[in-house]
């Protein structure tokens, strides 16, 4: 043998051999191999696999029997511990395990868990019972933590139809919890009161029940059988449970608090008896104690976090901002926390309670003093509470930098950072008297070195020398004089931060006399529109082009965040500069402020502010449309607006009739304007307006359609994709549909895809605006059906059916509800499995759907709640096969539901019709209903 070949025989020799994978058909061969592979060190495959791969909805069989079997035989081995399933196991599959569970344990079945007396069941049925419920107000608790969303990769994405579906199913099931949240927390809270142990299968009983369910009924059913759960540790399971689900509660209930805290407070004691996670509920008693009004005043000393929550509990502010100046030596709170104290009075201050401007103005001075002895940023609050304060205020301030250091142990480096400090607030003060107040207070003498006083005392005589300009009427954009200098990334951090076109143009003058580079730069946020910036950026001086640029970035962000009053400000400031120079660029600015006046205005009618637009808003509007000046640079943005705000408030005579020919030849945006205004005029008499309507379309087909040279080569599969998207837009119905052409010349050269893109948004922005549109809603539930996205469609077809119903107490309008809708909603329940749903539905169409009823009845993996949809059944056809099909299966007890259900007296075909019809309205309102609260 060759040396290498020995080396390798070694290697290969030396390596451990991994076991093979054990099957689940091994297990079904021979039943002792499960218990010994559950036993093992680190079976493969895990116990909660198993499960996984065997609770599924197949076809009642022995063979899926013995499957369902396993998978409760491997929960009995892990005890049914809730922690270890519902770490691994998604919410359908522990339903579907948990529902299995409490049919081999004799729950009885159709009988509502609250209404059970479990002190006399036996010990396992009250066990299974108990461990549902758990579970049940677990999964609401759970649910309601946000989720971190992972982003598939391009191997995933085949995966997302699997995905989208288990996540509906999942939401049908939390959407049944959470309706059935109050029972199961009633059923806990009865087991507080049994006193005696339980009992819960194990895989030896679960093995008898196999064996032969008669003859292992005593046993398996008797107060030893099973494995012995004391009432302590299982009371102490119930009280974390339903600690946990008062606490999720008490988000819409703060009364709840206090029950949830005594339900902690029980366990307290004895949480490592069952497993609790100690750190969480040691959480969860500090947050309940912070937040229930009873809290003991002698546990909020302890900490200063108890002390803080008490303070803003009694609304005692005035001891809340001594504590927070006393942190500003102990520095013992985060910084995060005492910001989250400002924010939490600032919304309450923006609510409406006035009394509260004081004290947020002191929380912000305390937090901004904090942030300086620690060397972080100013916030924005801060620099804007320096704008224009009162005296107070700065008198508050030098009281809190005072107290702030402390006396016995001030290092040299909290004084350095308290002199910055003192410097930033005296160069911000505009009011030259507020700046001599700190100056002459005994920190400014102590902490500043005798340079720096000289400046800041130079500055401040030269500013109180200067014509105060705050008191002359409209000042000049040049009459502002520049501050002291200090340094450039201070400066800079002034510049972002500032609003006011006077104190940019000062900042900027300082910059530019300490350095010349271009400052439009400093944020990289700030932008332009691309056909503004090689004028901007030709402008020859330096600090002009800097001003014009900032003042009109500024004053476009502004203008994205609805700020109005300051965009106003900044593009008003920037039209008076460059109305000196450039007749191009002031021309730019009034086209800006039009187009920020048309979206002032289209917001406050958003808003609900109707108010028709003042006449000069119109005619500047036309004005623009009508302009022609060569060699001016053009957003595309300003002319589309300009045209939808004329749509938007009704000018259809100027589109129509007034606006010049040679304008509608030139413009595209006013051509496609009167088009919509003329087609929108006519629309009253389909007839008349069917010319201009083919005129509409010609010109959005046009719009829509892909130019020879961008068209990729026909190899079948681009055909076949087209094919595909012109169906899906042929299935969307929508209102006013006749006035269109009935077919398309020439499919092949339009982007399906692009108005498959405009129709989504087009919706969408239409049910923001008017979100009780019928016909708008069902527009948007067929997308949802043609998209394969089911419990949406289902959503909007309901809501469709809401809005013109007063939710479902009136009949839906056949015109709403017609057999096509009807047919789709049967078919999105049924790709949904909730086969009972598509059997009831199917009697709301005009001939009823008997074949496809009876279909969907045969189904068993249904996933609704099947038999108690029997009750919403008018049609005594469909009743009596549900009665043929229950005994057909021997299911006696889904049988009797439909036997009482058909014997109702006003389903007798005896009945007059006014009577039998009576019957079909209610129970169809009442099912309507009852979908409405599944799919909402």
């Amino acid at each position: 043998m060759s040396a290498e070949a020995a080396d390798r025989e070694a290697v290969s020799g030396s390596r451990p051999c991994t076991p093979p994978q054990a099957s689940c058909f091994e297990f079904l061969l021979d039943p002792s191999l499960l218990e010994q592979h559950l036993r093992g060190l680190h079976p493969d495959p895990s116990p909660v696999q198993l499960i996984q791969n065997q609770v599924q909805p197949p076809a009642d069989n022995r063979r899926n029997r013995t499957l369902k079997l396993m998978a409760l035989k491997v929960a009995a081995h892990l005890t049914w511990d809730l922690n270890l399933l519902e770490k691994d196991l998604t919410i359908p599959v522990l339903n579907m395990l948990l529902n299995e569970f409490l049919c081999v344990s004799r729950v009885p079945p159709g009988v509502k868990h609250v209404d059970l007396d479990l002190s006399t069941l036996p010990p396992t049925t009250a066990m299974a019972v108990l461990i549902y419920n758990r579970w049940a107000i677990r999964t609401i608790v759970l649910s309601s933590f946000p989720e971190k969303q992972t982003k598939p990769g391009p191997h995933q994405l085949n995966m997302m139809s699997l995905v989208q579906q288990e996540k509906e199913l999942t939401e049908n099931i939390l959407s049944v919890l959470r309706e059935q949240a109050t029972d199961s927390i009633t059923v806990l809270e009865g087991a507080l009161n049994i006193k005696k142990d339980f009992y819960i299968h194990t895989l030896r009983t679960l093995d008898l029940l196999a064996a032969d369910p008669s003859t292992a009924n005593g046993e398996t059913e008797s107060s030893t059988a099973g494995l012995r759960i004391s009432a302590d540790h299982l009371h102490c399971q119930v009280h974390y449970d339903l600690g946990g689900i008062y606490f999720q509660q008490g988000c819409s209930d703060p009364s709840v608090y206090e029950k949830a805290k005594e339900h902690f407070r029980k366990l307290d004691s004895s949480a490592s008896l069952c497993c609790v996670d100690e750190q969480r509920l040691a959480g969860y008693l500090s947050a309940c104690k912070t937040l229930t009004e009873t809290s003991d005043p002698g546990e909020s000393q302890h900490t200063p976090y108890g002390q803080i929550s008490c303070f803003m509990r009694n609304h005692d502010y005035g001891a809340l901002i001594e504590a927070f100046i006393r942190d500003n030596v102990t520095l013992s709170l985060p910084h995060s926390f005492r910001h989250s104290i400002q924010l939490e009075l600032l919304h309450k201050l923006q609510q409406g309670d006035r009394a509260l401007e004081e004290v947020c103005h002191k929380l912000c001075v305390c937090n901004a003093v904090r942030d300086a002895l620690e060397g972080g940023v100013l916030g924005v609050s801060f620099h804007q509470l320096l704008i224009k304060p009162s005296k107070n205020t700065i008198s508050f301030l030098l009281e809190v930098c005072t107290r702030s250091l402390d006396k016995e142990h001030r290092s040299e480096t909290s004084k350095r950072k308290m002199a910055i400090f003192i410097k930033t607030v005296c160069n911000r003060l505009e009011d030259v008297s507020l700046a001599f107040m700190v100056s002459s207070h005994k920190l400014f003498m102590e902490l500043l070195q005798d340079e720096e006083k000289k400046i800041l005392m130079e500055q401040m005589r030269k500013s109180s020398a200067t014509v105060n300009l705050s008191a002359k009427p409209l000042p000049s954009f040049y009459d502002i004089p520049a501050s002291a200098s200090v340094n450039i990334s201070q400066l800079e951090q002034q510049l972002i931060l500032s609003l006011d076109p006077r104190h940019i143009r000062q900042i900027l003058i300082e910059l530019h006399g300490m350095a010349e580079r271009p400052f439009w730069r400093v944020n990289s946020k700030w932008e332009v529109p691309v056909d503004y910036l090689n004028v901007i950026l030709a402008i020859k001086d330096n600090l002009t082009r800097d001003l014009v640029y900032i003042l009109m970035a500024k004053g476009l962000h502004c203008i994205s965040i609805k700020d109005f009053a300051h965009a106003r400000q900044l593009f008003t400031a920037c039209l008076e500069l460059v109305t000196e120079f450039s007749p191009k660029l002031r021309q730019v600015m009034l086209n800006e402020l039009l187009l920020m006046e048309v979206r002032g205005h289209e917001a406050g009618a958003a808003e609900g502010n109707m108010e028709r637009p003042p006449p000069d808003l119109v005619s500047r509007v036309r004005g623009y449309l009508e302009m022609r000046i060569h060699d001016l640079p053009l957003r595309q943005i300003v002319g589309e607006e300009c045209v939808v705000f004329m749509l938007n408030w009704r000018e259809n005579e100027y589109l129509t009739l007034q606006v010049p020919q040679s304008l509608v030849n030139s413009n595209p945006y006013i051509k496609l304007g009167q088009l919509i205004a003329s087609t929108c005029k006519e629309l009253p008499g389909p007839k008349e307006s069917r010319r201009t309507a083919k005129e509409l379309w010609e010109v959005v087909v046009q719009i829509c359609s892909v130019s020879s040279q961008h068209k990729r080569s026909s190899d079948g599969r681009v055909s076949l994709l087209k094919q595909r998207e012109s169906s899906m837009v042929n299935e969307v119905t929508a209102e006013h549909i006749s006035i269109w052409p009935s077919s398309l010349a020439n499919l092949q050269s339009v982007d399906v895809e692009a108005v498959v893109v405009t129709l989504k948004e087009l919706v969408n922005y239409a049910l923001s605006l008017n979100p009780n549109n019928q016909s708008w809603l069902c527009t948007q539930a067929d997308i949802y059906f043609v998209t394969n996205q089911y419990s949406a469609a289902m959503h909007y077809y309901l809501q469709a059916g809401t809005v013109c119903s007063d939710y479902f107490t009136k009949p839906v309008p056949p015109d709403v509800y017609t057999d096509q809708v009807l047919k789709r909603m049967i078919k999105c329940c049924s790709l949904l499995n909730c086969h009972t749903q598509v059997a009831v539905l199917c009697q709301f169409l005009r001939e009823v759907d008997y074949m496809t009823a009876f279909k969907a009845l045969q189904e068993q993996n249904s996933h609704d709640s099947m038999d108690s949809f029997y009750d919403y059944i008018w049609d005594v056809t469909i009743l009596e096969y549900l009665t043929y099909i229950h005994h057909k299966r021997g299911e006696s007890d889904k049988r009797q539901v439909a036997i009482k259900a058909i014997g109702q007296t006003e389903l007798n075909s005896s009945n007059p019709e006014e009577v039998l019809q009576l019957a079909a309205q209610k129970r169809k309102k009442k099912f309507l209903q009852a979908l409405a609260k599944l799919y909402f």
